[in-house]
C-alpha cells in the first residue's frame, strides 16, 4: 500500500501562501494511475469535476485548478 497525503491552499504571485489549508490523507495500491490518485484526491478536498493544469514531478503531483488562485499538491509516501 502507499500512503498518499494531499495539500489545497491559496497562492500569492504564483506560489503557495498557506493562509488557509486543507489536508487529507488515503492509501492506495501501489501501482495505481495517476488518474486513480489524482480522482481520489480531489474526491477528499472537494474539488471533483473541477477542471485544471497537474504536473507530475515524480514524487509529486501539483494540481492548479482552472481560474483559481489556488493550487493542490499529491505527494506519496510508503506505509
Amino acid at each position: 500500500m502507499l500512503t498518499v497525503n494531499v495539500e489545497y491552499t491559496d497562492t500569492f504571485g504564483g506560489e503557495a501562501n498557506y493562509c488557509w489549508v486543507k489536508r487529507a490523507t488515503f492509501q492506495i495500491v501501489e501501482h495505481a494511475s495517476r488518474h486513480a490518485i489524482m480522482r481520489q484526491a480531489k474526491r477528499l478536498i472537494g474539488l471533483t469535476g473541477l477542471r485544471g493544469k497537474a504536473h507530475d514531478h515524480g514524487d509529486m503531483i501539483e494540481f492548479r485548478p482552472s481560474r483559481s488562485c489556488t493550487v493542490m499538491f499529491v505527494t506519496f509516501g510508503e506505509v
